[in-house]
């Protein structure tokens, strides 16, 4: 089994630190894995993306042809990827910021008002990205809910961001539940 991810969005959106707890998560679930982040030198506002794969066996390379999965957090991230998907993958899509539908029909689609939720389930909205996380999870069963939930609390209090782990849990179940 080998599933690669891309996540991509605008500087901001948190979109590395979700792929690196991705990333954690399956290594701590047992998997081989590789995390490879790219951000432009903007930071806020400029794109930032990063791609992981998850494998039970060794993995070659950390750059993926056809990935199996994408998280679009803005329409620039859907429109610069979608095309780099292998039939079949799975979509997880940021209705709140992209107002049109997945161009492919050899793909799964899994549409999230992942702002809407961050802002008024969750009570803030700098959690859109354990949103989206939790969302792909749900949609596509790659890691237990648990894994990375223990990996983003892991990472949050090694970081001295521990009292923040309770909210990013709420805005893992929110993403999961939505989806």
């Amino acid at each position: 089994m080998e599933r690669s991810i891309i996540i991509a969005g605008f500087g901001g959106q948190g979109v590395i630190l979700a792929g690196k707890i991705l990333a954690q998560a399956g290594m701590d679930h047992g998997l081989e894995v590789t995390w490879l982040p790219s951000y432009g030198p903007e930071m806020r506002g400029g794109t930032a993306n990063c791609t992981i794969v998850l494998s039970d066996e060794l993995v070659g390379s950390p750059i993926v042809d056809e990935a199996t999965a994408l998280i679009a957090m803005n329409l620039p991230s859907l429109d610069k990827f979608e095309h780099a998907l292998a039939s079949g993958a799975t979509i997880v899509v940021n209705r709140s910021l992209i107002d049109c539908l997945v161009r492919r029909d050899d793909v799964k689609a899994s549409y999230i008002d992942m702002n809407e939720i961050a802002r008024d389930i969750v009570g803030n909205p700098r959690t859109i990205n354990m949103v989206a996380l939790g969302a792909y999870v749900k949609a596509t069963g790659a890691l237990p809910l648990q894994a990375v939930k223990d990996a983003m609390a892991h990472s949050m209090r090694e970081a001295g961001k521990g009292k923040f782990v309770e909210m990013n849990e709420r805005a893992l179940d929110a993403g999961y539940n939505a989806a």
